[in-house]
């Protein structure tokens, strides 16, 4: 039977560990929505602006941009982390630890992201545009006066969601020395048969999802003036 008084006792026995694996969890799930938000938006913009009927259409540029999103997003991550060992090893000098581990998380957060953003700007009325046009707005007018704020509530949801996903995925980084939490329960719940402890940190991981989630659906609500 399920011992939930140890459950808590092996919590805070190793609750200096735990909260080191968070902060590495931290570390690599912010650096990964500001990747995210740096290169993913501008990424799905394009993706939007250079689709058929779109203000910068274009099949060429259409084409190697899908591309690149699909291919990344359909990667195997664990296989990605390990491709892009001597990409990473370049960049910071390192191919182990925690920041070393951002660098594929990062490259997929760009992709995970430019697709949810290309698919909430497809949702605004193509009305919007119009009216942006005949009031004589120039294309980068178009996008960030008008497209990014009818979008806004979805871009949030989107970013909420990418996020949850960053999160998943960061936790498979102890395979390159990136720590974080998921690699905490691997070490110390599983492979030392530490049931209770285990699932402590499971429940500390669905609390830090469901914050995220509460978090992001609140903006997005907040924004959405619909």
């Amino acid at each position: 039977m399920f011992d939930f008084s140890l459950m808590l006792e092996k919590f805070m026995e190793y609750r200096t560990q735990i909260a080191e694996a968070v902060g590495e969890t931290f570390l690599m799930v912010g650096i990964s929505v500001l990747a995210a938000i740096l290169l993913g938006l501008p990424l799905g913009t394009m993706l939007f602006l250079t689709a058929k009927g779109q203000l910068r259409e274009n099949v060429t540029w259409s084409v190697i941009l899908n591309g690149f999103v699909n291919v990344v997003r359909s990667f195997p991550f664990l296989l990605l982390v390990v491709f892009m060992i001597p990409v990473t090893r370049f960049l910071v000098g390192t191919a182990i630890g925690t920041v070393a581990a951002s660098v594929p998380l990062g490259i997929v957060s760009i992709a995970i992201y430019a697709r949810q953003v290309e698919q909430s700007l497809f949702e605004v009325p193509r009305g919007v545009v119009e009216a942006a046009q005949s009031m004589g707005a120039s294309k980068l007018g178009i996008v960030c006066k008008f497209l990014f704020v009818e979008a806004r509530s979805g871009l949030v949801l989107g970013l909420t969601t990418s996020t949850i996903s960053f999160i998943s995925y960061s936790t498979v980084m102890g395979v390159v020395g990136g720590g974080g939490v998921g690699d905490f329960a691997i070490r110390y719940g599983y492979q030392r048969f530490e049931t209770e402890l285990m699932a402590a940190v499971i429940i500390l991981m669905i609390i830090l999802v469901q914050l995220v989630q509460f978090a992001g659906s609140m903006i997005s609500r907040w924004l959405d003036k619909r």
